[in-house]
């Protein structure tokens, strides 16, 4: 299997209308995911690239049939009430691509779907690719690249910067490592699935057999990463690069949530924790895919 998405979920694209939402759909309809249905309110009744659109989640729900995903392009101060549309609908996983979602609309948002049973990756996440599969979001840019970039295997990949997402996966993938999913779950402070809920989808996915890391300073998802090793709860290969080694405390580090206060999330703190608990530390990008290669058919954190 893969996790969070594979050939067989129905997504739906809210904002579907807008000029990201066209384009990412067609990427999306290209690679192969199964895109049901786009809602843009007071739109209802048009097509995009063959996708029925309808005015609202519901209304999707109840001509297309159970959703189990829907990817959000809107702008960022309607995410919220977007998000909001969705779970009440009864979609349980969302994918938040903007940037600049406002904090207190992310914790609402989580509030709901703790209650509902719902999960969302992002905000500002470029997505996420079972190779062979699906494609949610924008990750790849184009199906025809996508399909070169990422192929199928069993490396899983959690990243929480877009950038590295796709160079690491293209990496590995050039070393003959496929990947199983490959997640990109944001770069702000607030997100939905962070590293460490990814690496326990991971640990349950019989299709992944290690897994690639790429941290940054900020945080404390790496280190929450670290306690799952320790207590057993995560047992595959883990690689990990952490980004923002010559970061100086106080000072953002590319994203919202790369930031440093005293010692917290610091760049030293996070490499001596995953050290201690035995996970193989990258010095460059480039090295992650020579690890995996040595870690084939291994166990062990």
């Amino acid at each position: 299997m893969s996790i969070l998405v594979d050939e067989k979920s129905k997504v739906i694209v809210q904002g579907i209308t807008g000029r990201e939402g066209m384009v990412r759909t067609r990427l999306m309809k290209d690679y192969g995911t199964r895109v049901v249905a786009g809602v843009t309110p007071g739109k209802g009744g048009g097509e995009v690239h063959g996708v029925p659109v309808f005015d609202s989640v519901a209304e999707a729900w109840e001509k297309a049939g159970q959703i189990d995903i829907s990817v959000i392009f809107v702008p960022a101060f309607l995410v919220k009430n977007a998000a909001l549309e969705a779970i009440d609908a009864g979609v349980k996983l969302l994918v938040l691509v903007p940037d600049r979602v406002p904090i207190f609309d992310v914790l609402e948002i989580i509030r709901l779907a703790e209650d509902k049973g719902a999960h969302f990756v992002g905000p500002n996440t470029l997505g996420l690719v079972s190779p062979g599969k699906a494609v949610l979001g924008m990750i790849g840019g184009r199906a025809e690249r996508a399909k070169e970039w990422f192929r199928p295997g069993n490396t899983g990949v959690s990243s929480r910067s877009g950038g590295m997402t796709s160079a690491i996966s293209y990496y590995l993938t050039e070393e003959g490592l496929g990947q199983s999913t490959i997640v990109h779950v944001g770069g702000d402070a607030i997100l939905g699935l962070t590293h460490p809920e990814i690496m326990q989808l991971f640990e349950h996915d019989d299709e992944t057999g290690t897994v690639v890391m790429f941290g940054e300073i900020g945080t404390t998802q790496e280190e929450r990463v670290a306690d799952l090793i320790e207590t057993g709860r995560f047992t595959k290969p883990l690689i990990a690069f952490i980004g923002g080694k010559a970061a100086k405390s106080g000072t953002r580090f590319s994203h919202a949530g790369a930031i440093v206060e005293g010692s917290r999330g610091s760049y030293e703190s996070k490499v001596k924790r995953l050290k201690e608990v035995g996970v193989h530390m990258a010095d460059s990008i480039s090295d992650i895919p020579k690890i995996a290669k040595k870690l084939q058919g291994k166990k062990g954190g």
